[in-house]
């Protein structure tokens, strides 16, 4: 059984994209050199890796079992030899993360632009998004994902804790008057978010340590933090959004705070990555810069 790395490289980007011409394009190959290295590797394995028909392949269960292995082996193979090398001469090759848009503008790009000035000889891929990526399937080193964590078998390192602010515009407020309390709060219409399903559920904390859950009637809901504010700062009723997100209006006046004697649940903002084994030094690396930038002062918090 003879197959190369390239191969099996190229098997991955078939089964990630869904079609020979897809792959070529993400490795800048012809299809035909795509083709025959999957023909190639199914001669070297003695089985049929794709069904193919009018034009179309499909991947057997033999594909899919050996994709789902596959990943992971060869993500600790490229760690592994890239440590022994970064041992020796600096962080090199590349780093890859997926971060939500809003803080990822916002205050993680200066950190890693912090960190590639430190390592230039470093390559960094930087995939904004606010929906949780597949770290495997995207081929991502790393994420940063703000929020409880699910048991999703990541590991996980929580950077820092950022409070949650209700509020609205100064014009809402004068039209509607500000809510009191949470029963009162029920009664205005929300600007909520529409990746978590949960995301309409306010949760404070109580006198007693405990949570207390809120359901709250949205009249308008988008899927970035951003535009949630911008909603808000347009009148179009309250919102409940991360301090990183509302601080410059809050400190400039066109948001104000409401029901500020009641403590929404905060949001821990973590960096997140698959179990390899040694550990690479580039992730080790930009996990503690992010560690030690965001640990003790994050900026916003120092800007209020």
């Amino acid at each position: 059984m003879k197959w190369t790395v390239e191969e099996l490289r190229t098997f991955l980007d078939v089964m990630e994209v869904g079609t020979v011409s897809a792959a070529a394009a993400r490795a800048n190959l012809s299809k035909s050199v795509v083709s025959k290295r999957i023909a190639d590797l199914e001669a070297a394995l003695g089985a049929a890796l794709f069904q193919r028909h009018a034009g179309r392949i499909t991947p057997t269960e033999t594909a899919a079992e050996l994709a789902s292995r596959l990943r992971p082996a060869l993500a600790e193979i490229t760690h592994t030899l890239e440590s022994a090398a970064w041992g020796m001469a600096g962080l090199r090759g590349g780093l890859s993360i997926s971060a939500p848009m809003s803080f990822g503008i916002r205050h993680l790009s200066p950190a890693i632009a912090d960190f590639a000035r430190r390592h230039p000889d470093l390559e960094i891929l930087i995939d904004y998004d606010d929906r949780f990526i597949d770290l495997a399937r995207g081929r991502f080193d790393l994420a940063v994902r703000i929020g409880q964590m699910p048991d999703s078998g990541l590991i996980a390192r929580k950077l820092c804790e950022d409070p949650r602010v209700v509020c609205a515009s100064p014009e809402y407020v004068a039209r509607r008057g500000a809510p009191t309390g949470l029963a009162d709060l029920t009664e205005h219409p929300s600007i909520g978010y529409f990746n978590i399903q949960s995301a309409q559920l306010w949760q404070f904390l109580d006198d007693r340590g405990g949570v207390v859950g809120v359901p709250m009637q949205g009249r308008i809901s988008a899927n970035n933090g951003e535009a949630m504010r911008d909603m808000a700062i347009a009148g179009l009723g309250v919102t409940i959004v991360p301090l990183f997100i509302a601080h410059d209006a809050l400190a400039d006046g066109r948001l104000v705070r409401l029901v500020d004697h009641l403590t929404p649940v905060p949001l821990p903002i973590s960096a997140v990555w698959p179990p390899v084994k040694p550990m690479p030094m580039k992730l080790r690396a930009i996990v503690d810069h992010l560690a030690e930038t965001f640990g003790t002062a994050p900026p916003w918090r120092a800007e209020r």
